[in-house]
């Protein structure tokens, strides 16, 4: 299973070339992890082009960043009815009840050519903008739950053998501490702290993936299934050039 991941990309255009030409010569799954946009949880703008670029190149799934959210409902969901692709974000409620223009999880069938298929679950992570039971959540709606509660009860849900990606926007700290406790992860995506690392961080058995800001690089995942420990384990690792080789 080969998985390619971005981050943190704020508004940084000309993606599409070559994430089509990797995804061509060695088909995967397509994530980022949030803070695509240039606008933030403030400020709005009605044009977000990198969207457009997102739909274009194909992504499976995207994480809400904090330039994805906004503290006004109503800018979110103009935000996400401009996407084409799946919005993600697990740990964020609406105390009001309305309906969530995102979804808080996501789960595929994931085959390469004469392989069977694997179940993929992903959960997003994004970081907490006020303490859960804030005043904040009477003015704003919105509740930011506890990333590891939420991550520790979705994986119960998961069968054995099945896939969990976690699309992290919570930044490498706080993802080394999700993986220490969740060693139910199969592979930890992050962003938001713009770190680049070039080889993965293992933390109790889980990789962690930070393929850096502003589109420099895409990371590409393989993971393999370990008949042995009936899991999904890292095979193989890179960071490929993206805006770096244009």
């Amino acid at each position: 299973m080969r998985i390619y991941h971005t981050s943190d990309l704020h508004d940084h255009r000309g993606i599409v070339p070559r994430l089509r030409t990797l995804r061509q010569n060695a088909p995967g799954l397509l994530f980022d992890c949030g803070d695509s946009l240039r606008g933030s949880q403030t400020v709005y703008h009605r044009r977000e082009p990198i969207i457009a670029e997102i739909d274009a190149a194909g992504y499976d799934a995207q994480a809400v960043g904090n330039r994805e959210f906004h503290y006004l409902f109503s800018c979110l969901r103009a935000r996400a009815a401009q996407m084409r692709h799946p919005l993600l974000c697990s740990n964020l409620v609406d105390v009001r009840n309305r309906e969530l223009p995102f979804a808080r999880f996501r789960s595929m069938e994931y085959a390469e050519p004469g392989q069977q298929p694997a179940r993929v679950h992903l959960a997003a992570l994004l970081v907490t903008q006020y303490p859960e039971g804030s005043p904040w959540e009477r003015v704003f709606g919105w509740r930011f739950l506890d990333p590891q509660t939420v991550v520790r009860e979705f994986a119960q849900s998961i069968p054995s053998g099945e896939t969990l990606i976690v699309l992290s926007h919570l930044g490498l700290r706080r993802d080394r501490e999700l993986a220490a406790a969740n060693p139910r992860i199969d592979l930890l995506l992050g962003g938001h702290s713009h770190d680049t690392l070039f080889e993965p961080e293992v933390q109790n058995g889980v990789p962690i993936v930070h393929a850096g800001p502003y589109g420099q690089y895409v990371s590409q995942t393989d993971l393999g299934y370990d008949l042995t420990r009936g899991r999904w384990t890292l095979s193989d690792f890179s960071l490929v050039p993206l805006l770096a080789a244009a």
